[in-house]
């Protein structure tokens, strides 16, 4: 029997081994160009934010105006860097999870390589003025489609993957990735279709309240599920535990589904569209807090008592600040929903976006630094080389987020809010209240910045596979327990 066992574990072991070479060049491809688009990103944020409180900075440049500035930011954030790493993610755990090598590796690198060129063109496109001015539709009209097409290049293996895979078991964290899967498809075309195809001959209004949809479909159908289901696979491989609950983890599943799709449409509370459509999304919004805390309470718990695992493995201390940040989203998210919250932030600057940084960065690119951590020295057979960059990282990254999220966009929000909603305060002392937060916010990106400087840093030395040669990928001297199954 003891030999049996020892020969089923050389035998998947040899299969990881396997996987993880097939898949070696485009999950490091996608990981590698998306930290630097996130430094892209990162570097207008600041410019951004810096000429929201000093409007004369860099202000003979055309190019970098607050407008272009700000679109090209949140652009290539989205785009370059979340729908990247959520590809890379996507593929390699696929793969784990369904025990199958990938057949399409170079065809999923060129598509990726494709990717990366649309994303510059677009990005270049909107610094030139050509961008359409629509909220996560920031790109050229022309963009859309190609981008489209891309991604049922990369995303159709990954289901081929699903498919054939080995055992009839189905992980929870599969589940996320095919909703994923099939879900961002339905966003991105029905949301783009009826804002750049037929907004010019239906309804202005209408239109405003899609696209308010489309921000949170693409948050809630597409980002959170990859976040999730990287956490559901971390959490017990590090730790050596199973999930603490399968059952709420199909309840955080189903939640999702249902409640998810509904989001969006509070943003436009007030608007001339069919009321029940605004307090379905705010309702929707408040609700949230269902899925989240299934998923958070579920990962918290499998992690409990391994105050080890967590102080050694860094995807495991990013994936439980991903944790905290899906809380926290889900907490902002229904508090901004109230309808007696939206009379002060729905106009006031700031409040949509601190929100949209919190989810996207203190939640979903927590997450995906936890997985990138753990992925890349399997894709590389190379250990990590420094834990101090990995902790300026994590801890610079915190700060960063929760000073630009809840303190300064959030918080700035209401302030600026209230003085718009008080007659007699003159609208120069409105702005006046808001010059604090927007230094802040800026203050909040340096931050941020300095810690992606070696995050990205770290990811090249990786990929140069400079790192010391290791079988057992921990990074430190603490040796990770690990389940048998993927």
């Amino acid at each position: 029997m003891a030999s049996e066992i020892t020969s089923q574990q050389v035998e998947d072991k040899v299969l990881r081994a396997q996987i993880d070479r097939s898949l070696r060049h485009p999950v490091m491809f996608f990981f590698t160009s998306g930290a630097a688009w996130l430094a892209v990103s990162l570097i207008l944020g600041v410019i951004a934010s810096a000429k929201s409180h000093s409007p004369g900075f860099l202000g003979d440049c055309s190019l970098l105006s607050y407008g272009r500035v700000f679109q090209a930011h949140m652009a290539t954030f989205i785009y370059g860097w979340g729908a990247q790493a959520a590809f890379g993610t996507i593929i390699w755990l696929m793969a784990r999870l369904s025990r199958q090598e990938s057949k399409k590796a170079g065809v999923i690198l060129t598509i990726g390589h494709v990717w990366n060129a649309v994303i510059g063109l677009g990005t270049l496109g909107i610094l030139l003025g050509g961008g359409t001015g629509k909220a996560w539709m920031y790109f050229p009209t022309w963009v859309w489609p190609v981008l489209l097409v891309c991604y049922f290049g990369i995303g159709i293996w990954s289901v081929i993957a699903f498919r054939v895979r080995r055992g009839g078991h189905v992980y929870i964290s599969q589940w996320y990735l095919m909703a994923a899967l099939f879900w961002f498809p339905w966003v991105f075309l029905s949301g783009n279709i009826f804002i750049n195809t037929f907004a010019d001959a239906g309804n202005g209004v209408m239109a405003a309240g899609i696209n308010a949809w489309f921000r949170s479909a693409m948050l809630f159908l597409f980002f959170t599920p990859v976040a999730i289901a990287s956490a559901y696979y971390i959490a017990p491989k590090v730790t050596g535990r199973p999930v603490y609950s399968y059952k709420l983890a199909l309840l955080g599943f189903w939640s999702l589904a249902v409640i998810g799709p509904w989001v969006g449409m509070q943003k436009v509370m007030g608007a001339p569209i069919p009321s029940f459509l605004q307090f379905a999304g705010a309702g929707a919004a408040i609700l949230f807090i269902i899925p989240a805390l299934c998923v958070a309470l579920n990962i918290l718990k499998t992690t409990a008592g391994k105050s080890s695992a967590v102080a050694h493995s860094p995807s495991l201390r990013f994936t439980i600040a991903g944790m905290i940040g899906l809380l926290s989203t889900a907490v902002v998210g229904g508090l901004l929903a109230l309808p007696d919250a939206l009379r002060f932030t729905q106009f006031a600057f700031g409040g949509t976006y601190g929100y949209e940084i919190l989810a996207l960065y203190g939640f979903f690119s927590m997450t995906m630094f936890g997985a990138i951590y753990f992925i890349v020295p399997r894709v590389t057979n190379r250990e990590w080389i420094s834990g101090g960059l990995i902790r300026q990282h994590f801890w610079l990254s915190l700060y960063g987020v929760v000073f630009i999220g809840l303190f300064c966009c959030i918080l700035g929000a209401f302030m600026h809010g209230y003085a718009l909603e008080t007659l007699d305060v003159p609208a120069e002392s409105a702005q006046d209240r808001l010059f604090a937060y927007t230094v802040g916010v800026t203050t909040g990106w340096v931050f941020v910045a300095l810690a992606n400087v070696f995050f990205c840093l770290h990811l090249l030395l990786m990929w140069l596979r400079l790192g010391r040669r290791s079988s057992h990928p921990t990074l430190l001297e603490h040796h990770e327990p690990t389940l048998p199954a993927a």
